[in-house]
């Protein structure tokens, strides 16, 4: 039967049920629906929107799972609705739909399991399936039906294709090119490990793995002793490697934005978890291309170089929206933090021929490490154990590797849609939760791991067992869809799920990790030494049985035959003539300036780093936003490796497809000269040697005459320069089907394009350069040119922004100079030398400047560019050539010199920072006769000035036009208005501060309690560490089993993150795990009843106690909000940013001796707001918001709250984060006079209070 609740939001929660519930049962559930109201009616009349009823959402897998944790039966599907006002409501038909009434059938899926079939005609199933087999392939397995003496099963063929399809085998960089007549000798992908064969450097596993190795540092591993119970934490030594990797998930992200982007996010951390025997991801990446938004209410001259189309999903605008939520979303629940990222926008028609993203690029990247012990795989033997971990099996990204490897739109909507999987972000936690403690123990018994991606089962397990063969016992998959056929079954793609051979003797040891974090694991065969992988069902029937040869080894060789097509494109004009005086000339100069600004992948991206958590994990040392302003402008992204935050990891990123377009070889040079110049800001351990790259091809294959032979030219190309440069490229994906079909025969191509991803060892976080101009005492800025070509503006932003491309591209012309200018960048940077420094990439130089001064709130700058030989001013401000802009001390300028003239590298000092002057930039440049044709003004030096708040406002107005469709309640506007206002305070003087040393002999005891979904333990865990505590790691399931009683522990804190993914309101369904379980109530309460303990809620912690009454009580309650009520952001979205806290005058145990401090802190929360009913006086408030206006407030609290105590002081709740703000490289903004002296930031006071009164008070 199906039951339903009206929220007091008015919405209906449709609960299905076994029997006819209690009263007791209803009431449970009436609390955890927010108070709602049991309908007695079977049905409801009226119009209402709510999820496609074939797919259970992740939504309610979350919400069961939260009513079995609080011991109710019964309960198989609950799912939200909104009521509307008629069926023509807008709603998003690829995730809802319309329903006319609310029934007893609307969960009713009429499909029954179809039969097992024997497919007699390949051919004609082949196109009716969507499976994209080739003549070649199609004939092979004819070979096999011979073989095997009996038609194929439809799971062997549907399996078969998804495994060896192009998206999944790289056949096409695999294949044989002829171009021109001619056969090269190198496929693409010999190419590439060409770069590692010549130079491996570090790297430790290539090309065989779901990820690339290099060697990594010795650290501090932080983490409990004992992972299969309550257990203390420990530090020991550990030798590290660190990890690269970026995938595409451009098809499914074209058709549903928010799933495609969050299950490709999900899919790579995925990869990060699978290296080896399992490695950790520990920070992310982002990348996303679309056509032009055309925002509403704006107009743009480029916008309309190509006509609107009739888009065969989702707009461009909603794509961006929707895709940069879902892969925000995902790492925001899963507990990784995004450091990196970029936007391009592009449109191009000229010759007849047509390019635009249509078919979108959506990369999602990032780094990760391990223990160099773990870092190969072992080989399978016979007798081990197959094992899935993580999610049910659903009718879920059925066919997405074929369908993924043709041109969108070229099967049915259905087909495509089936290909597009959900996303349970709680859920992967769960699972990387057992695969990190697997990795963090002394004996790691992880044979084999693999992710479940592409193919599901078939390709997961069949690669866990390839070596050696397995049998899987299709009775112990499990299954949350019973009308899944055996087809489904085998090759759905269901996320959140990975694959493990484990060593018989150690699955009970797994099995108790596994329950303890919840994470469902499931054994489900065996290794069988026969070289055959089958899938049996219960009765003995296979629907699939293949020799591992038959499934791997004979795929046909590909073969692309193309031949070379010169294409010329128009170059970039602009006018100087007839100028008579330099206003004239300066406006013009302007004018181009706002444009390029206005360019999104030019433009302020805080619409994107707003939204997604940038300091999750407390080991992120240099994130996107910068500066007091906290802008986002950074180069890099860098995290520390352990909590002495010395070794690191930085990565980047770089392309350049308007480029490719016109010379694909430059295009390929200058990707990979962006993610090293953007890189060159943090210290690299053993400079290039310690630099990988992940280079990512999206190109439109076969779909025109020259793009084969275009991308033979790209992929030489960047293996030529990266042997020069003697870098290596270790790992990368292709995704050659970047074409969009529409239904009346049109195709849009997609530039190709070459995503390049670098990443490597940092030997210092804390020297990471910022782009953001430092107020010192006398400095200069040199501008540093890496190209050692002439500027040209081909492929710039520039020429984008006056509808063009140009055939005039710059390039590297001697990649031995590139790589002597980086080493000597480097050996600045590790000197301490660089002030602040800045890439000269989209934009060009101009840009560059200003972003350099965007991010203060005073000072401009005096230049003059004459000692840059290229006359014409033009180039000089927009040419995208690869190079850097340095800031340096006057009294260090002879030392920066002597190391670029000791390297052979070339420099221009080009003028200096001013601080008692306008908020601006002044050029000078003596204009040539040539470039000023009017001979009054010819031979002269021209004035160019540039008002750097004014155009700051320009460059942010494209996230303000993008932000206006995430945020609510007018919020964008405020930030808008507000952004330039707010600039982060710190009140921190006197003497450096310095951390305490841990005590010697007994210790207080802080037990971090987690419950599934939460991700802050570690950096929770580490502050109270630091600050002299014995920690001990708690789960849910150890106070729900009684394993913890929590007697002997004094401190308790509530981390921070996503219990239950906030399915049903934040912390509601820990909350119901605490009230409805006996034995977690009673050591709740009994600690609470003490007078010795403290505790701390963080975020999510915060969250929890304020919904069980823990201020304002001694037992937990569930009617606590009459008192306080956590609600959703004003915004109505997740905010990230960096604040300034106050400190009011009180007297709470942890912040009573920072009364009266002004302290920066990290905000990451989408329910963050104070909703306080009674007046200010009646709260202990400890912590405020340093503004009232948004975003400096970002939630919206009653009287700015950030943190309540109790009346006596003891418990305390904070939404933001001190725990990730325990050191200055930790911090968004730190003042810069203390930024390398003070070892420790002012919280970690906070944290030592703790200790200090359970020593005095125990």
């Amino acid at each position: 039967m199906i039951l339903f609740f009206k929220t007091p939001s008015q919405s209906i929660i449709a609960t299905q049920i076994d029997h006819q519930p209690a009263a007791d049962e209803v009431k449970e559930l009436c609390w955890l629906y927010s108070n709602a109201t049991l309908l007695g009616d079977a049905e409801l009349k009226g119009f209402y929107v709510g999820p496609r009823r074939e797919m259970i959402t992740p939504w309610s897998t979350n919400a069961v799972e939260i009513t079995q944790n609080m011991g109710l039966k019964g309960i198989s599907r609950i799912e939200e609705y909104w009521v509307v006002d008629s069926a023509d409501a807008e709603h998003d038909p690829m995730l809802q739909r319309m329903y006319e009434g609310l029934d007893q059938d609307i969960f009713t899926v009429d499909i029954k399991p179809e039969p097992i079939k024997h497919v007699k005609n390949l051919e004609e199933y082949n196109e009716q399936e969507g499976l994209a087999l080739s003549k070649e392939e199609i004939e092979y397995l004819h070979k096999v039906e011979e073989e095997l003496g009996r038609p194929l099963t439809d799971s062997e063929i549907f399996g078969f294709a998804q495994i060896n399809s192009e998206h999944c085998r790289h056949k096409i960089f695999g294949g044989t090119f002829i171009i021109d007549g001619e056969e090269k000798e190198s496929s693409l992908f010999q190419m590439i490990k060409k770069t590692t064969k010549e130079n491996p450097n570090k790297i430790l596993s290539a090309y065989k793995d779901n990820v690339a190795f290099s060697a990594g540092p010795e650290i501090e591993q932080f983490a409990p002793a004992d992972h299969s119970q309550p257990d203390l934490y420990k530090v020991k030594t550990v030798k590290s490697v660190i990890s690269l990797k970026a995938e595409t998930h451009n098809f499914p992200t074209t058709v549903e934005p928010f799933n495609g982007a969050a299950t490709g996010t999900g899919g790579e951390i995925r990869d990060r978890m699978g290296g080896g025997v399992g490695s950790w991801p520990i920070a992310g990446t982002a990348v996303y291309m679309t056509s032009y938004p055309r925002k509403e209410g704006t107009s743009q001259a480029w916008e309309k170089i190509m006509p609107v189309r009739e888009w065969l999903y989702q707009t461009p605008e909603q794509i961006l929206i929707k895709a940069s939520n879902g892969a925000s979303d995902f790492g925001n629940k899963f507990g990784q933090p995004l450091i990196c990222g970029s936007v391009l926008t592009f449109e191009h028609q000229e010759n007849e021929e047509q390019y635009a993203y249509d078919k979108v690029i959506m990369l999602a990247g990032g780094v990760g490490y391990g223990v160099e012990r773990d870092c190969l795989k072992g080989e399978p033997q016979a007798g081990n154990k197959v094992v899935v971990m993580g999610g049910e099996n659903y009718r879920i990204g059925l066919g997405g590797g074929s369908v993924s490897s043709v041109e969108t739109g070229r099967y049915s909507s259905g087909i495509e849609l089936n290909a597009v999987q959900r996303a349970n972000p709680e859920m992967q936690k769960r699972a990387y939760n057992v695969i990190r403690a697997l990795g963090e123990e002394e004996n790691n018994p992880i044979v084999s791991i693999h992710d479940h991606g592409s193919a599901g089962h078939v390709n997961c397990l069949s690669e866990l067992v390839e070596e050696c063969g397995g049998l899987i016992h299709m009775d112990k998959l499990p299954v949350g869809d019973k009308t899944l056929s055996a087809k489904e079954i085998i090759a759905n793609e269901s996320q959140e799920r990975m694959g493990l051979l484990i060593d018989e003797a150690a699955i009970e040891h797994v099995q108790k990790i596994a329950d303890r974090e919840r994470a469902p694991m499931y054994t489900v065969g065996e290794t069988t030494g026969d070289h055959r992988f089958a899938f049996e069902q219960a009765d003995g029937v296979r629907p699939f049985d293949l020799s591992v040869d038959q499934m791997f080894g004979s795929s046909p060789k590909t073969f692309m035959v193309d031949k070379t097509v010169e294409r010329k494109y128009d170059v970039v004009t602009y006018d100087q003539t007839g100028i008579s005086a330099q206003s004239t000339l300066s406006d013009t100069l302007t004018d181009y300036v706002k444009n390029v600004l206005q360019l999104e992948a030019v433009a302020c991206k805080d619409w994107l780093t707003n939204k997604v958590d940038r300091s999750v994990t407390g080991r992120v040392a240099r994130q996107q936003c910068q500066g007091e302003l906290q802008l986002p402008l950074s180069d890099c992204g860098a995290v520390a490796l352990d909590y002495k935050g010395d070794k690191g990891i930085a990565t980047s990123i770089g392309h350049a497809p308007q480029a490719a377009l016109a010379n694909p070889e430059a295009g390929s040079v200058l990707s990979v000269a962006e993610a090293l110049t953007n890189l060159v800001w943090a210290p690299m351990a053993e400079g290039t040697d310690s630099i990988s790259l992940s280079a990512n091809w999206m190109w439109p294959c076969r779909s025109q005459e020259g793009e084969d032979a275009r991308l033979y030219k790209a992929v030489k190309a960047l293996s030529d320069f990266c042997c020069d440069l003697q870098i290596n490229v270790p790992t990368g994906k292709d995704s050659l089907s970047m074409t969009q079909k529409y239904p009346d025969g049109k195709k849009v191509i997609a530039p190709g394009t070459v995503i390049v991803s670098a990443g490597g060892e940092v030997s210092d976080v804390k020297k990471v350069v910022s782009p953001v101009i430092k107020e010192t005492e006398a400095s200069r800025l040199y501008y540093i040119d890496f190209s050692f070509d002439s500027l040209q503006l081909g492929g710039s932003a520039f020429a984008q922004s006056q509808g063009k491309v140009g055939s005039d591209v710059p390039t590297v012309k001697n990649p031995e100079y590139f790589r002597d200018a980086f080493l000597a960048v480097q050996e600045l940077v590790k000197e301490g030398l660089v002030l602040a420094g800045h890439d000269i990439s989209a934009g060009g130089l101009i840009t560059t400047l200003l972003e350099m001064c965007f991010a203060n709130t005073k000072g401009g700058l005096e230049l003059n560019l004459d000692k840059i030989q290229e006359q014409d001013i033009v180039k000089v401000l927009f040419a995208e050539n690869p190079g850097v802009v340095i800031q340096v001390k006057e009294s260090d300028a002879n030392r920066v010199k002597k190391i670029l003239e000791d390297a052979g590298v070339g420099y221009a000092k080009i003028g200096a920072p001013v601080w008692n002057s306008d908020r601006k930039i002044t050029i000078t440049k003596t204009m040539s006769n040539a470039q000023v044709p009017n001979g009054k003004i010819a031979e002269r030096e021209m004035t160019f000035e540039f008002n750097i708040d004014e155009l700051r406002d320009v460059w942010y107005s494209t996230s303000y036009l993008l932000d206006r469709r995430q945020s609510f309640n007018g919020k964008a506007a405020e930030r808008f208005v507000n952004y330039k206002n707010i600039p982060v305070e710190w009140s921190v003087s006197g003497e450096p501060l310095t951390a305490t040393p841990r005590p010697e002999g007994k210790r207080p005891v802080a037990a971090i309690i987690r419950e599934k979904g939460t991700n802050s333990e570690r950096e929770m865990a580490y502050s109270f560490y630091m600050a002299g505590f014995d920690v001990k790691d708690v789960t849910m399931t150890d106070l729900i089993t009684g394993r913890e009683t929590l007697e002997e522990v004094n401190l308790i804190a509530f981390c921070g993150g996503f219990s239950n993914s906030d399915v049903l309101g934040s912390a509601k369904g820990w909350a119901g795990a605490f009230l409805f379980n006996a034995k977690a109530k009673e050591a709740l309460d009994k600690f609470y009843a003490r007078k010795d303990t403290l505790s701390l809620g963080v975020c999510n912690g915060c969250q929890l106690m304020v919904e069980l009454g823990l201020l304002n009580n001694t037992t937990a309650s569930t009617d606590a909000r009459d008192y306080a009520q956590m609600l959703h952001n004003d915004s109505h979205k997740f905010e990230s940013a960096f604040v300034t806290l106050t400190i009011p005058q009180n007297d709470s145990v942890m912040f009573g001796s920072l009364s009266g401090e002004k302290i920066g802190c990290w905000v990451a929360h989408g329910e963050g707001k104070f909703s306080l009913p009674l007046a200010e006086q009646e709260y202990n408030v400890v912590a405020k918001y340093n503004h009232s206006e948004y975003p400096a407030n970002p939630n919206g609290s009653d009287y700015n709250v950030a943190a309540l105590a109790s009346k006596d002081g003891r418990h305390l709740a904070i939404m933001p984060h001190p725990e990730r703000t325990q050191f200055p490289w930790q911090c968004g903004y730190y003042p810069e006079d203390r930024r390398l002296t003070d070892q420790v930031t002012p919280w970690h006071e906070a944290f030592v209070n703790a200790r200090k009164w359970i020593e005095k008070n125990a």
